[in-house]
């Protein structure tokens, strides 16, 4: 079964939400467009949809720095996109969402959607999903900025 923890700023676990879902591909060090993996890494919170059709949508960072430049470095994406995410990220703005790298990832709750769809299959095309309640929880602690750590 699959988690997600919640830490403070000085590391205390805040929260431990059980019965998650990631993307329908699994985990992978780097997400590409349309593959629908969960990427692992460290990202922040880059922005916040009150009005998703999931309810609350947590954005993140992605992709992240390291991200980029190794997406650079094995061809999937060019100096000038690397140079674009990198830049993006340095200056606390959005990386673009439209390279090979894919982006809108983030976490957010079931919406309307069946919620035991949680318990039988992960689902999403690369965002961690939560419960409609959990979500809610989590907006006690999520805000721009918060460190999302995926692993």
């Amino acid at each position: 079964m699959l988690t997600m923890t919640v830490f403070s700023a000085d590391d205390h676990v805040l929260a431990r939400f059980q019965n998650i879902a990631i993307g329908s591909g699994g985990v992978a060090a780097i997400h590409r467009h349309g593959d629908e993996t969960t990427p692992q890494g460290v990202f922040h919170v880059a922005w916040i949809d009150r009005h998703s059709r999931y309810g609350t949508f947590y954005g993140l960072d992605y992709p992240s720095a390291s991200m980029a430049r190794r997406a650079y470095t094995e061809g999937t994406i060019s100096r000038a996109q690397r140079d674009a995410i990198i830049k993006a990220l340095q200056q606390h703005r959005i990386p673009p969402q439209n390279t090979p790298l894919g982006g809108r990832l983030g976490i957010h709750g079931v919406g309307s959607g069946d919620p035991n769809i949680q318990k039988a299959v992960n689902w999403t095309d690369g965002c961690v999903a939560l419960t409609n309640p959990q979500i809610r929880q989590l907006s006690r602690w999520a805000h721009l900025g918060t460190r999302v750590v995926i692993r």
